[in-house]
C-alpha cells in the first residue's frame, strides 16, 4: 500500500507519469525470447551428466557476470511487490509497473534459455543459486516513492551497464546479442525512471534531495542475496564489466550531476541543504576513487 504522505507526491507527478508511459509504450519495441536462443545447439542432460567449464569457451568473469545477473532477473517477484508498494497499483503508476514486470520477465527467460541450450554455466549451481536467492528475498526496499524514483533510476543504468558490457566479453555471437536486447530494454526503464526523478527534483527538490542521499551513498545492486556475490562482484569488477570508474563515469556524472543538477539545487529545507552537501562530499570522493583506479590501470 502507498504511503499516506506519497499520496499527494504522486498525484503532482501523474500526468508526467502518463506521459512518460506513453513515450515509452510508443517507443518499445516488441521481441520474442525464442527466437534468440540457439535451440539447435540444445542436447539432453543425461541422469549422470556433470558440468565441466571445458563445455564452454566463456572466461571466468563473463561467467560470473552471467550467474549474478540471472538470478539478480529471476527476483523479479520481490521487485515488483516493492515498486507497487511505492507507486500503487492505479492510473499511469499502476500501468507502468505492470508493463515494466512484463518486459523484465523476459529477461530471465532469454538468459537463461541460452545458459542451458549451451550449457554456458552449471545448470545445477544456477538452479541452487536461483532456490537460495529467491528463497531469502532479500532485496532493496526504498521506503518512499521520492526514495524509490532515485534508487530504481540509478540501478536500472546500472543493469544496462552490466549487461550491456558482459555482452561484450561473450565471444558468441548469440550471446552478444541477447545481452545486447536485454540492455536495450533496461535502458527504456532507466529513462521513465530517470525522468519521472527529474519531475520529482522539479516540484519537491527538498524531499528529493533527501531521498537521494539515502539511495546514493552505500548503493548497492540487487544482487547481494545471491551465493558467492562478493566473490564474483570482485571479478566482474576486475574485468572492468561494472566498477567503481563505470558507476562514476556513467551514472553518478551524467544523472546525478548533469541531470538532476544536484549542486544547483536551491530554496531547500536546512534538512535537505545538508543532504545536499553530504552527497557533493561523497561525489568528490568518489571521483577521486575514480581517477585513481583509472591511473592503476592506465599504468
Amino acid at each position: 500500500m502507498v504511503r499516506s504522505a506519497d499520496t499527494a507526491f504522486l498525484a503532482e507527478l501523474q500526468p508526467e507519469a502518463e506521459r512518460l508511459l506513453e513515450r515509452h509504450l510508443t517507443t518499445a519495441k516488441e521481441w520474442h525470447p525464442h527466437t534468440l536462443v540457439p535451440w539447435s545447439r540444445g542436447r539432453d542432460f543425461e541422469p549422470d551428466y556433470e558440468w565441466s567449464p571445458e563445455e564452454s569457451d566463456l572466461s571466468p568473469e563473463a561467467r560470473s557476470a552471467l550467474f549474478v545477473n540471472l538470478l539478480t532477473e529471476d527476483n523479479l517477484p520481490y521487485y515488483f511487490r516493492d515498486i507497487e508498494r511505492m507507486f500503487g497499483k492505479d492510473d499511469a503508476w499502476g500501468e507502468w509497473v505492470r508493463r515494466w514486470t512484463a518486459e523484465e520477465g523476459r529477461h530471465a527467460v532469454v538468459i537463461r534459455d541460452y545458459l542451458t541450450v549451451t550449457r554456458a554455466i552449471d545448470p545445477v549451481a544456477l538452479e541452487q543459486g536461483r532456490m537460495v536467492q529467491m528463497s531469502t528475498g532479500e532485496v532493496p526496499q526504498p521506503p518512499s516513492a521520492a526514495d524509490g524514483m532515485c534508487y530504481v533510476a540509478l540501478q536500472e543504468l546500472a543493469t544496462r551497464i552490466s549487461h550491456r558490457n558482459t555482452g561484450t566479453h561473450i565471444k558468441d555471437k548469440v550471446g552478444y546479442n541477447i545481452m545486447r536486447q536485454v540492455a536495450i530494454d533496461e535502458n527504456l526503464h532507466f529513462l521513465f525512471y530517470r525522468d519521472i526523478a527529474t519531475a520529482g527534483f522539479a516540484y519537491d527538490p527538498s524531499q528529493m534531495m533527501e531521498a537521494l542521499e539515502r539511495q546514493l551513498i552505500g548503493f548497492a545492486m540487487p544482487g547481494t542475496g545471491i551465493p558467492g556475490f562478493q566473490e564474483h562482484s570482485k571479478l566482474i569488477a576486475a574485468a572492468g564489466i561494472y566498477d567503481l570508474v563505470a558507476h562514476f563515469d556513467k551514472i553518478i556524472e551524467p544523472v546525478v550531476l548533469k541531470e538532476w543538477k544536484i549542486d544547483e539545487l536551491e530554496n531547500l529545507t536546512p534538512e535537505a541543504q545538508q543532504a545536499q552537501e553530504r552527497v557533493m562530499k561523497y561525489v568528490g570522493k568518489a571521483r577521486r576513487v575514480a581517477d585513481r583506479m583509472r591511473s592503476r590501470r592506465a599504468a
